[in-house]
């Protein structure tokens, strides 16, 4: 049953979105339909014979090329300005900026798509000025609002007159969670939370305020528990529509919950909106907390911009910030040296660091069973031979350069398939290459899968492939899945990034390849093909290494013997 408080924040969520953007709130609403509806919906959108119905169709089905020239046609036959504006909103959200500038010399005024054009660059103070005309004081107000938190606002809450926290008790701040998000971010945080519960904590998160409602999840109760960690969802009929009044509302919502739960420790992790809110809270209540860096997600906004888009006032402004919060925690956590040199760079104390890397626990523990019986497991040919990985399908992950590598691979290796297990942005435009590469048959998306299922995806493989591309973030973030996918002791081949070379070793446990080179990664692929014997004896050594260096519950222990440190009590 839903309840009428989740319907009306839906709604409410949705009526701000139609004025903030509303091309982008139609293809998130598109990918949220069921499966089966949500691969015809673009087509049918696609059908309908307009100029923006037919380019947003293209966009949301992937088809890059079709897209391009519906609005490339626009430009050179000329619309109403109406319509230019309309189609100037699809070229921004698909990432086409250049093109977004051409339609916006026909589009007249636009305030609100000047706006949007602006803020794709990151002028966030040029965005807001595009708005001081009549008829736009809304969205002025809440691009304000957000400004005013990248430029120094803070939430302010007052705690009680005396507070005594619960011995091993503690509270993760989180911006999302399973069961309602199956991404890495979602899945390291369950897997260190449970990790700590077993270890004997009392442990409790709490996700950002609306969600799982504003993703789709209507049904959504006030909890969730799962493997010993209960998840409590912050769920008011109405959000409030500022973006500093957001924060401090679920600022005040959080006091609440934790002076219900009695927390020894606040934990939260990146970005810097759950350190000022966390920060507030250990603050009002007199305890210490840990932020827990896991990248910059500026820098994954940047990574479809552009180099320009890291000179930008909102990157410089963001920036500022997580450097703010970092050093105000009282203990810092993060992935791998490469993000540790970071956090240096920019202040943050080494001896305040400490390095949890990504790791592995339950299922991928245990002996891996043979290929054949995880193939049957997930219902794939148990003949010939599989390339592949386990992954959000996001454009930094470098995923078309996996096809590209398969089609290399295809015609000399006719019993060779190519599986992608996965969901996200970039998965329209992946269907759509395979379905031009003339190999889509052996091809293999299976959309999001359920987590239990995952090892035995990884495990169906003969070699895992992390053609991740060469960008800020992906040279610092420490992904999860290859992680896991050593542990079961499939060799990994992947792009020579300093992340990636904390986990892969080159020759070892895994070949690494020049990032964005096609050829490069299809000719390793076909070495450990070839080669099933070397490729064997890298796998086990990569499970070995993961399973004496990467696991949660040596983690937890890790972070347990800090919060010692920090004064919070284990006893």
């Amino acid at each position: 049953m839903i309840a009428p408080r989740n319907i009306l924040l839906a709604a409410s969520t949705a009526a701000k979105h139609v004025g903030d953007d509303p091309v982008l709130l139609a293809s998130q609403l598109v990918r949220r339909l069921p499966r089966r509806l949500s691969a015809q919906a673009p087509r049918l959108i696609r059908s309908i014979p307009t100029r923006s119905t037919r380019a947003l169709g293209a966009y949301l089905t992937g088809d890059g090329p079709a897209l391009e020239r519906a609005l490339d046609t626009a430009v050179t036959a000329g619309v109403r300005r109406r319509t230019a504006a309309v189609l100037a909103d699809v070229a921004l959200t698909a990432h086409h900026p250049v093109r977004a500038d051409a339609l916006l010399e026909l589009a007249g005024p636009a305030p609100a798509t000047r706006a949007r054009r602006r803020w794709y660059d990151g002028d966030m103070t040029g965005a807001v000025e595009e708005l001081q005309v009549p008829g736009h004081a809304a969205m002025r107000r809440r691009l304000q609002s957000e400004l005013r938190v990248y430029q120094g606002w803070s939430p302010s809450v007052t705690g009680p007159s005396s507070y005594t926290p619960v011995s091993r008790t503690v509270l993760h701040v989180l911006t999302n969670s399973l069961p309602h998000t199956g991404s890495g971010y979602a899945q390291r945080s369950h897997s260190l939370l449970q990790a700590q519960a077993e270890s004997g904590w009392a442990v409790h998160a709490v996700t950002r305020l609306g969600y799982p409602v504003q993703v789709g999840k209507l049904t959504a109760g006030r909890e969730d528990r799962l493997g010993g960690v209960t998840y409590h969802r912050l769920l008011p009929a109405i959000v409030p529509t500022g973006f500093d009044a957001r924060i401090q509302r679920q600022t005040e919502l959080v006091l609440r919950l934790a002076l219900d739960l009695r927390p020894a420790v606040l934990h939260t992790t990146t970005d810097f909106l759950n350190g000022l809110i966390t920060r507030e809270v250990a603050r009002a209540l007199g305890i210490p907390w840990v932020y827990e860096v896991r990248g910059q997600l500026v820098d994954t906004w940047a990574s479809v911009r552009g180099p320009a888009a890291r000179g930008s006032e909102k990157y410089r402004l963001f920036q500022d910030r997580e450097a703010e919060v970092m050093k105000d925690a009282g203990l810092v956590v993060t992935l791998g040296h490469a993000m540790k040199d970071n956090l240096e760079a920019v202040g943050v104390r080494g001896d305040k660091i400490l390095l949890l890397p990504n790791a592995v626990g339950g299922d991928f523990l245990t002996e891996p069973p043979g290929q054949t019986e995880a193939r049957h497991a997930v219902g794939l040919e148990t003949r010939g031979q599989y390339i592949g990985t386990v992954s959000s399908l996001v454009p930094y992950e470098g995923l078309r350069h996996l096809i590209k590598a398969f089609v290399l691979l295809a015609a000399d290796h006719p019993e060779l398939r190519l599986l992608i297990v996965g969901d996200g942005v970039a998965g329209p435009s992946l269907r759509e290459q395979a379905e031009r590469s003339g190999y889509a048959d052996r091809i293999i998306f299976t959309g999001r899968v359920p987590r239990d299922l995952a090892v035995s995806y990884h495990r169906a493989l003969d070699v895992f492939a992390v053609p991740r591309e060469d960008l800020e973030v992906t040279r610092s973030v420490t992904p999860l899945k290859p992680v896991e996918a050593l542990a079961c002791a499939r060799p990994v081949v992947a792009s020579d990034l300093s992340a990636l070379r904390e986990i892969v070793e080159d020759g070892v446990t895994g070949i690494l390849t020049e990032a964005g080179n096609a050829a490069a990664l299809a000719d390793a692929l076909a070495t450990l093909l070839a080669d099933p014997r070397r490729a064997a004896d890298m796998g086990r050594a990569g499970r070995a290494r993961m399973l004496e260096e990467r696991t949660w519950a040596a983690n937890a222990v890790a972070l347990n013997d800090e919060l010692d440190e920090l004064g919070v009590s284990v006893a």
